[in-house]
């Protein structure tokens, strides 16, 4: 049952989550508690934040507004029949290796906010990138990452910084996560990931890199554990060419390692998740292709109007 006090054009407003969808959900009650499922369903939402959702974010993904749409709809509509919610969120500090602050030119310039620079280890080899922070760490760690996540370093536009407006859930998400913990007894689960200056973390579970001062950049297997004892697996989010997809990576590695028949139980709501748009990078045709093998693997595609099964 959608709540009469919500409209799709919410999804789009900055504001303070109501707390009346909270009562609603209270006067709305299911019959059977999340508790009492006997097929237990997790919906796993990866960084639906202002940030990414919103066409005025700081890193917009173009589409995600819509997204997050059919997502709403997608948690509404099947209130009786999601057992947990578990949600994912930047929390990045203003200095980050993958930050713009972080890095001079030759010239001794940063890159720009917007210029979507990519950093090499021949980069910093010759000179034309410099880490300013921790400059031993950052050289191995782009070396690393070249050589164990097969990418160059991207610097990000500044994104979901601690404590500010975009890095909140979108209100009108963060509304029905509320609607549907009142009406099934349900607390929600909340990860925090990308605290951490020294590495990126975009996948769920795990950093890039592992920080060994830092617990919190290794796998998170008791999360993925908890996952685990559900039945069903649904996955949605932004963005999918990078926190989605590398998510997805990780339940998958994970599970295939532990417990393969568990792949099986992954729906990946296709209708919820949008990439990244690049001037030279097709990001897009990189995620499909990468989703293309984990179906071989077993996991489902699916759409948000689809019956859960």
């Amino acid at each position: 049952m959608t709540p009469t006090l919500y409209s799709p054009s919410d999804v789009a407003k900055l504001y303070t989550p109501r707390s009346q969808f909270v009562t609603d959900g209270m006067k709305n009650r299911t019959k059977l508690t999340a508790f009492e499922d006997k097929r237990k369903v997790a919906l796993l939402t990866v960084d639906g934040q202002w940030d990414f959702v919103s066409t005025t974010g700081e890193l917009p993904v173009p589409g995600a507004t819509e997204d997050m749409q059919r997502l709403i709809n997608f948690i509404y509509r099947n209130v009786d029949q999601i057992t947990s919610n578990y949600m994912s969120m930047d929390d990045h500090p203003p200095f980050a290796i993958f930050f713009p602050t972080w890095w001079r030119n030759r010239n001794g310039e940063a890159p720009g906010n917007k210029d979507y620079v990519a950093i090499s280890y021949a980069d910093i080899k010759s000179g034309a990138w410099k880490p300013i922070i921790d400059p031993l760490w950052s050289t191995d760690y782009v070396k690393k990452l070249e050589t164990q996540a097969k990418k160059p370093l991207m610097i990000w536009p500044f994104h979901c910084l601690q404590g500010t407006p975009g890095q909140s859930l979108v209100a009108a998400l963060s509304e029905a996560i509320m609607y549907h913990s009142a009406a099934r007894g349900s607390q929600p689960t909340r990860i925090s990931k990308g605290t951490n200056p020294r590495t990126e973390h975009y996948g769920i579970f795990k950093a890039e890199i592992e920080d060994p001062k830092d617990v919190s950049t290794q796998l998170n297997t008791a999360v993925l554990d908890a996952i685990a004892k559900h039945d069903l697996i649904y996955v949605a989010g932004e963005a999918k060419s990078h926190c989605v997809l590398e998510t997805m990576s990780q339940l998958v590695g994970y599970f295939g390692r532990t417990q393969p028949e568990t792949i099986k139980k992954i729906r990946f709501l296709m209708d919820c998740t949008s990439s990244v748009k690049h001037p030279s990078i097709d990001f897009e045709a990189i995620a499909n292709t990468e989703l293309d093998k984990m179906v071989q693997k077993g996991v489902v595609l699916v759409n948000s109007t689809d019956p859960i099964r």
